[in-house]
């Protein structure tokens, strides 16, 4: 979608794309190779380190049956092999040849530019193909290492646009060091940050950042282990004793042989995905790092936030344990569903300290003078608390145990959904992201006369809806919300967000830092800043 910074061109001729700048070549760190015209290329080992599964399919369909004779103790060689062994290695030889020349046509045909407001990348041999991505529209951008990437010191850079859920450029791979060069060029163009008069296309410096919050690793362990899948599983363990016992057939425990294994999968990928889970703020974003096996850094620019919910299921309230999850445009759609789920989570268990620090890093004009009170009665409030308008005691029967619990309040810069009293929710979507909106009312809603309202934001985990609002109290909300909306979003006059914040002749960088006060303060508790 060309109106969301994403566009797909007709096949062009590597280095003829209008608008290519040598200046583009500086940008990308040293070390790196420079084609004609200012186009870039990824490391050499790219090819070989994507394509690896490739390699080894190569070796298993050769091997195998000498595998499989070695194991049966039979001979490793049967007879006659002997003859058939200059027509193996030659097909071996061919189909490596083959594999090996494609992955090096890949690297050859696979280019890289930033150059005009875009990020463009040429792919392809026999099909070509260009995308380019606006920088001011870039939503985030992610340094991903796999684990051979990571022995090779390699990483690929993901761009994320607003999309229909595919990342609109991929870089992989390079060098490390010259993908935190690039993202810190990219993301320094897409916050507005003019390039040096004196030396024009110069790579822009890392930024700078101040460490909010890390998550122990027992910290979440315990979270996976009160989480409720594990409640699931051992309702389903219970239930199998007793139906065991009752009638004395012992099938049911097979049953959660599945159950055990999907669990231990579940575990495990929620565990190397949030392991040594950190945050810091910085001039050009929210960075997250977290990841075992797999390692990620993902930098969100502020004000690219759809909608975030903070959540709490009943097994965490003795902890005071929070989760936090966004909606970001580019990542709901992602066939992944780990993938999905790893990118969109802002904090995967934190206390309320934590929370309140993230939500302020998202959120950095609450749009009230009294945040703590507002913010902690859409966590923990009932009824009238923090200003919020509950379901009518008319509607009681509805909700027997959530109706003084779901509620919405408005500030001047978000709107404020809670809901659930066992498992509290709360959303919060900014006013200038609200897409659009629409009121549900079912037949039981018309007899005690309440609605829904429902949100339109980018795909995600997050699912802004008021349930059972009173009436007139909904349709209120959808006018004021409707003129909040359009207001927020005639009050943004830009896409890139450092200039929505710094004032005309202002220092964008010296401004961005005096937005992140809870950031600030969070550096001043530790030792020093910490360099991405």
């Amino acid at each position: 979608m060309q109106e969301d910074g994403l566009a797909s061109a007709d096949p062009a001729p590597a280095g003829s794309v209008p608008g290519a700048s040598t200046a583009a070549a500086d940008s990308a760190g040293p070390g790196v190779a420079t084609p004609d015209d200012g186009w870039l290329r990824v490391h050499p080992a790219s090819p070989f380190v994507r394509g690896w599964v490739a390699l080894a399919a190569i070796g298993f369909f050769f091997g195998r049956d000498i595998f499989e004779r070695t194991l049966q103790g039979r001979p490793m060689f049967e007879d006659g092999f002997a003859g058939r062994v200059p027509w193996l290695v030659a097909g071996g030889g061919a189909v490596l040849l083959v594999a090996v020349l494609s992955f090096v046509l890949t690297w050859y045909f696979t280019k890289y530019q930033v150059s005009g407001g875009y990020v463009r990348v040429n792919t392809g041999f026999l099909f070509r193909q260009q995308r380019q991505a606006r920088l001011d529209r870039v939503q985030a951008i992610d340094i991903v290492q796999p684990l051979l990437a990571r022995i090779f010191g390699l990483a690929e850079l993901k761009f994320e646009v607003a999309d229909a859920g595919e990342s609109a450029v991929r870089l992989a791979y390079l060098k490390i060091d010259d993908a935190q060069q690039l993202r810190a060029t990219i993301l320094a163009r897409a916050a507005g940050i003019d390039d040096d008069a004196e030396n024009p296309g110069a790579p822009a410096p890392e930024a700078p950042e101040y460490p909010v919050l890390s998550v122990p690793p027992s910290r979440l362990i315990g979270s996976l282990l009160l989480s409720e899948q594990s409640l699931f599983v051992v309702v389903g363990g219970v239930a199998s004793v007793v139906l065991s016992a009752v009638t004395d057939n012992r099938a049911f425990y097979f049953y959660l042989i599945p159950a055990a294994l999907g669990l231990a999968a579940s575990y495990w990928n929620l565990f190397n995905k949030g392991y040594n889970f950190t945050a810091a703020i910085s001039p050009d974003g929210i960075r997250l790092r977290y990841g075992l096996l797999d390692t990620q850094a993902q930098t969100l620019p502020p004000g690219r936030i759809q909608a975030l919910k903070i959540s709490q299921p009943p097994l965490w309230r003795p902890f005071g344990w929070y989760r936090m999850q966004v909606n970001v445009a580019g990542y709901g759609l992602l066939d992944n569903a780990g993938e999905a789920s790893s990118r969109t989570t802002l904090l995967p268990v934190g206390k309320l300290d934590d929370a309140m620090n993230m939500l302020a890093l998202v959120l950095p004009d609450p749009g009230t003078s009294r945040p703590a009170e507002v913010f902690g009665a859409g966590l923990t409030g009932l009824d009238s608390d923090g200003g919020f308008v509950t379901t009518p005691r008319r509607a009681r029967l509805l909700a027997p145990l959530g109706w003084r619990r779901n509620g919405f309040a408005a500030t001047d810069t978000a709107l404020l959904i809670r809901s659930g009293r066992w498992w509290r929710n709360l959303v919060l979507v900014p006013h200038q992201r609200t897409q659009s909106m629409a009121l549900h009312q079912g037949p039981l809603a018309r007899r005690f006369r309440v609605a829904d309202l429902v949100l339109h934001t980018t795909a995600g985990p997050v699912v802004p809806r008021l349930t059972q609002a009173g009436l007139d109290e909904a349709r209120a909300l959808f006018d004021e919300q409707s003129a909040r909306a359009r207001l927020a979003r005639q009050r943004q006059t830009t896409e890139q967000w450092l200039r929505q914040v710094a004032p005309p002749g202002a220092d964008p960088d010296s401004q961005a830092a005096e937005t992140w006060p809870l950031g600030n303060e969070a550096h001043q508790q530790q030792e020093g800043p910490q360099h991405g």
